[in-house]
């Protein structure tokens, strides 16, 4: 099949598309296209290789292009060091030299641990994104931010490298979970809150069919999701400026994810809760008013997403985590907050008192 959409991220001498579109698994030539030399890995996971590694396999078998495979065990817990090693391991031991492309096949954590690993084997090597969930087709695998966890927080280990490609096949969203539909959703709303009210309200009027998976409107949603993440990559590649937007209730919601346990909550649920936080902190300030907080909740509601902080979590504990964000600057935290429906700004300059009741009422 060919793409419904072609997107460029412009990076000069690093840009790369992003396809959109249904059934791209069925087109070699997609993925082969962007293959460098004639060899190949393959990384994916023990819930995703079942379903589509086949079709990655069939593409590379028909270019005559040599391929080995990982896969890593499926979830959040395995986006470690350890994961990145395996694939080392495969790329080591089967003779792969600096011509070989990695091809990453799955969500997020593969995508990540997957970049990772092209960006420090032999000093950097050719990768290929294949997002299989609606999270990182619309997020993790579009800008280069690759990486793996560490117990003390989240994404700390990590380095900006860019692939060749995104294949982002909508007909892998049909085997997704629909916890994993929602929170992959919560980055689509995330969109329209930092960078575009009127996406925001089409969410409004359409998140039902949505969550009923439409493939022409998840289709339209990841466009302009992948749109705006391109626009914003392409001005700020290394996150030295307006990129940190796409940090939306992520200071929050890294917290949770750790303070609960990597997997426990996945990614868009955190995130989620932290854009309330983060609607709420800003609302507190008198930045937005109550009604934008108000539509934020119902909509990640409507989307069937948590919007309350755990219960055990304390104040101290949230504090505690994330005090080592990747935002802190000299010992403050920065966060990303709302000055408006579609105007996210990041700032250090917010009242501690309010950020504690934000904290203790959320």
């Amino acid at each position: 099949m060919k793409p419904l959409h072609t997107l460029n991220v412009d990076l000069a001498d690093r840009s790369y598309p992003i396809y959109i579109g249904h059934h791209l698994l069925d087109n070699p030539a997609l993925i082969n296209d962007h293959i460098q030399g004639s060899s190949a890995v393959i990384v994916s996971n023990t819930t995703v290789a079942p379903l589509y590694l086949d079709k990655v396999e069939n593409s590379l078998q028909s270019a005559e292009i040599r391929f080995d495979t990982v896969i890593l065990e499926d979830g959040e817990a395995y986006k470690t060091l350890r994961s990145v090693e395996q694939i080392i391991d495969t790329l080591i031991s089967q003779r792969h030299d600096r011509k070989t492309t990695l091809i990453a096949l799955g969500g997020g954590v593969v995508g990540d641990i997957t970049g990772f690993a092209a960006a420090i084997y032999q000093r950097g090597i050719n990768f290929i994104q294949i997002p299989t969930t609606l999270l990182s087709q619309v997020d993790s695998s579009v800008g280069g931010k690759t990486g793996v966890n560490h117990p003390a927080g989240k994404n700390m280990i990590g380095a900006f490298y860019q692939p060749q490609c995104v294949i982002a096949d909508t007909a892998t969203l049909q085997t997704l979970p629909d916890r994993e539909l929602s929170a992959g959703m919560a980055e689509v709303i995330k969109y329209g809150l930092i960078h575009d009210a009127d996406f925001f309200a089409w969410l409004e009027h359409n998140i039902d069919a949505l969550m009923q998976r439409d493939i022409a409107l998840l289709s339209e949603a990841i466009l302009i999701s992948c749109r705006t993440k391109a626009e914003i990559v392409a001005i700020d590649e290394k996150e030295s400026g307006i990129r940190a937007i796409l940090n939306l209730g992520h200071t929050f919601g890294h917290a949770i994810e750790s303070a609960m346990g990597y997997g426990n909550w996945l990614h868009g649920e955190a995130v989620a809760t932290g854009m309330v936080m983060a609607a709420d902190l800003s609302q507190r300030h008198g930045w937005i008013p109550l009604d934008i907080k108000q539509r934020s909740v119902a909509l990640l509601q409507k989307a069937r997403l948590p919007v309350q902080s755990p219960e055990k979590m304390t104040v101290e504990q949230y504090m505690d985590i994330m005090a080592i964000d990747k935002k802190v600057d000299r010992g403050v935290i920065k966060f990303v907050l709302l000055k408006a429906l579609g105007e996210a700004i990041v700032t250090s300059d917010y009242d501690p008192s309010k950020l504690k009741q934000t904290l203790t009422n959320c």
